[in-house]
């Protein structure tokens, strides 16, 4: 029985709660997404994101070659147009899915890194890479242009550099991706996991309750004016005394010398 292109596993943290791990397990074809894969994703997303035990959900690539190599060209290059819109719209979903994330998501980047993996890793919260990463949005070299969440990438890495990386297919190094913005860490690859379990340690220092607002809020700023924004900030501010949340976390900061 061969393995699904999709694994989960957890890292329970005891009564801090779970991290949950999906991983792109296609490693033979540097994990390159097809439509069973991204339904898959989507799936398993849909799912997770009912667990209220998590606190972050990390996503990765199988193996030390790949994050995800974009998608199925074998698949896509015989799409007839009601094929070409089904897969494109569930890129979206795949990105939507990782947007949407109700805990903290981090992009644990561990090689290539193209096309819809690009996306996919823009959608995230963090992203981490290993410095022999590469990086790119090669769909126009194929005949086809960077849709769907490519959309993302202006406001994460400038106008400029998206529109270089969209309308040439070129690839960057990691180096590169850091630089301008991209990657939050770049590490060797054997301090990727060390660099996770930093942000993992940090996230659980926090109010579970009061994390999954923040995210609701980021959201909410990514399509509000800054007016807006802050009004949205004052009601998720109000919304986190619903709970004894921030009575008991601000206590114990008050007592820790005591």
């Amino acid at each position: 029985m061969t393995e699904p292109v999709i694994k989960v596993s957890y890292d329970d943290r005891g009564e801090a709660g779970r991290i949950a791990w999906v991983t792109f397990n296609n490693p033979e074809k540097r994990n390159a997404l097809g439509l069973e894969g991204k339904q898959l994703f989507i799936d398993t997303l849909t799912a997770l994101k009912h667990d209220e035990s998590l606190r972050a959900l990390v996503i990765t690539g199988a193996g030390d070659r790949s994050f995800v190599g974009g998608t199925n060209l074998a698949e896509m290059k015989d799409f007839d147009l009601n094929q070409a819109e089904a897969s494109s719209t569930k890129t979206h979903r795949v990105c939507d899915a990782v947007r949407q994330f109700p805990v903290p998501v981090i992009a644990r980047i561990n090689g290539y890194c193209f096309g819809s993996g690009m996306e996919i890793a823009a959608c995230a919260d963090m992203r981490v890479g290993t410095t022999g990463a590469k990086f790119g949005m090669p769909e126009v070299r194929f005949g086809i242009p960077s849709g769907m969440e490519a959309s993302v990438l202006p406001r994460l890495i400038g106008w400029g550099k998206a529109c270089e990386l969209v309308l040439t297919g070129d690839h960057i190094d990691a180096e590169e991706a850091y630089r301008i913005g991209y990657l939050e860490r770049l590490v060797p690859y054997a301090e990727l996991d060390a660099v996770v379990e930093k942000w993992v340690e940090s996230l659980l220092l926090c109010g579970p309750r009061a994390v999954r607002i923040q995210k609701r809020l980021i959201m909410d700023w990514d399509r509000m004016g800054v007016t807006d924004g802050a009004r949205a900030g004052i009601q998720a501010y109000v919304e986190s005394y619903r709970t004894d949340e921030p009575n008991r976390m601000m206590t114990a900061f008050l007592n820790r010398k005591r």
